[in-house]
């Protein structure tokens, strides 16, 4: 019985420590296909200077490249990072449209005339 509460108490664990991993969830492709629609290979390898990016570049060669190469890997997810960051100060910044108070007096003649 201790070793079934241990067994649930390294699940409980885990999942504690993933909550703050912002590619909890993600996969390499969705990770790629996402930067690919923003930023396109030419601006990812400007970014990230390997091979799958600036020669022939695909989804599916970039991702047999990065499941092999974790280095390249890492770097391809902290670009990811930054670029979701990125767009997600840019929409908060988003000006909006000053408020106009409406002209109340135009269709209400004055009293006093």
């Amino acid at each position: 019985m201790n070793g079934e509460l241990k067994l649930y108490l390294n699940k409980d664990s885990q999942m504690t420590e993933q909550q703050n991993n912002p590619l909890h969830g993600l996969t390499l492709q969705t990770i790629l296909e996402t930067l690919e629609a923003q930023l396109g290979f030419e601006k990812m390898s400007q970014q990230i200077k390997i091979n799958c990016f600036i020669s022939d570049p695909s989804i599916n060669s970039s991702l047999k490249f990065l499941r092999k190469t974790p280095w390249a890997r890492e770097k391809v997810e902290q670009l990811y990072l930054s670029t979701i960051r990125t767009s997600a100060k840019q929409k908060a910044k988003k000006p909006t449209e000053a408020f106009v108070w409406p002209d109340l007096t135009k269709d209400n003649p004055d009293k006093n005339s």
